[in-house]
């Protein structure tokens, strides 16, 4: 399928205004689709919590288009300096201490920001014309698959907001990885599309705070999150039963299973790469749940993938998918399998 030729300069420029004026546009970012609005702006920020039913406990990332914005809206360290000069624009989120400008409902009332700089000319183009730093969580609604298209984000959160644009796929596919940016160095809050591997040459050994609590101190740290309409149960040790009163699909990771005995019940089958580039995978991963979900299953079950690079990002999310309230028949989710 070809890709859309992007969003014209004039729709960025109109998309701009709706920012500036207070109004929320959803757009395309290397990593997923935001949601967005001035993150200086707090009744603007408060219909991003509208829009998407998210809880007001949980802060949001903010996107800026050069480093002057970020150090309007945090005090940044040499060291975390040194790695917005090595990774952005790019799949990197840093944690800092905010300043004042910075709205309370952002940060669900944290001490700290989340900051980034999207890998996107046209997110970078479209807060770099509304002149001011945008608040921006993925565009779907709250705990629910992550959009990684335009045509995913009309099916996921409908028409909230008041302008989309649409610059084809999202070419990583997963979440930024998130730091904490801390006098004693820095540690994970989630894992995403910036693998350790290329971070720890410049960081040193990384430590993981990844929580599961009610009141996260980052993005994407709730317990359930990232799920599918469908139940999903996550493939491994523990052993899986069929019913014969579901219609299951199945998510490979590198190949289909085989169509026979009690797998003859799979009814549509995604496989995230026959080559098994993890890169590729997590390109695939909304994408392929999306598709499962849309088939109209019951259950999606999911291959596990190596635990390495991107497959650290893929399995947080499916993780997280398992323990959402998926499911369209009560009893369907994966505590019943």
């Amino acid at each position: 399928m070809p890709q859309p030729r992007g969003p014209a300069p004039s729709e960025i420029k109109k998309a701009a205004r709706i920012i500036k004026r207070g109004g929320t546009v959803i757009f395309p970012t290397e990593t997923v689709y935001g949601l967005g609005a001035d993150a200086l702006n707090a009744k603007a920020v408060a219909r991003i919590f509208e829009i998407k039913r998210r809880p007001l406990f949980d802060p949001l990332i903010v996107h800026v288009s050069d480093l002057r914005q970020a150090d309007r809206l945090a005090r940044v360290s040499p060291a975390a300096r040194a790695l917005m000069r090595r990774f952005w624009p790019g799949p990197l989120t840093l944690v800092l201490p905010k300043k004042k400008i910075v709205p309370d409902i952002v940060t669900a009332g944290l001490p700290t920001v989340a900051v980034r700089m999207p890998g996107n000319k046209y997110a970078l183009a479209l807060i770099g014309a509304a002149g001011t730093p945008v608040a921006a969580p993925s565009a779907n609604r709250f705990g629910s698959l992550s959009p990684t298209t335009a045509s995913h984000t009309r099916s996921r959160l409908g028409c909230g907001a008041d302008m989309t644009l649409d610059g084809g796929r999202a070419e990583i596919g997963v979440e930024s990885t998130v730091l904490a940016c801390a006098a004693d160095g820095f540690r994970v809050l989630r894992h995403g599309g910036l693998p350790l591997e290329d971070l720890e040459p410049f960081t040193g050994p990384l430590d993981s705070v990844i929580k599961g609590g009610k009141k996260p101190s980052s993005p994407g740290q709730l317990a359930a999150h990232y799920a599918p309409s469908a139940g999903l149960a996550l493939l491994g040790k523990k052993r899986i039963r069929l019913r014969k009163d579901l219609k299951y699909g199945y998510l490979a990771f590198r190949r289909a299973p085989d169509r026979s005995g009690l797998w003859k019940r799979i009814s549509r089958t995604a496989v995230l790469s026959r080559s098994g580039d993890l890169k590729e995978a997590a390109a695939n991963l909304f994408s392929h749940l999306h598709t499962l979900d849309k088939a109209g299953v019951d259950i999606i079950l999911a291959e596990p993938v190596p635990e390495l690079g991107l497959g650290r990002a893929i399995m947080d999310r499916l993780r997280r998918a398992e323990k959402g309230e998926g499911g369209r028949r009560g009893g369907t989710g994966p505590g019943n399998r």
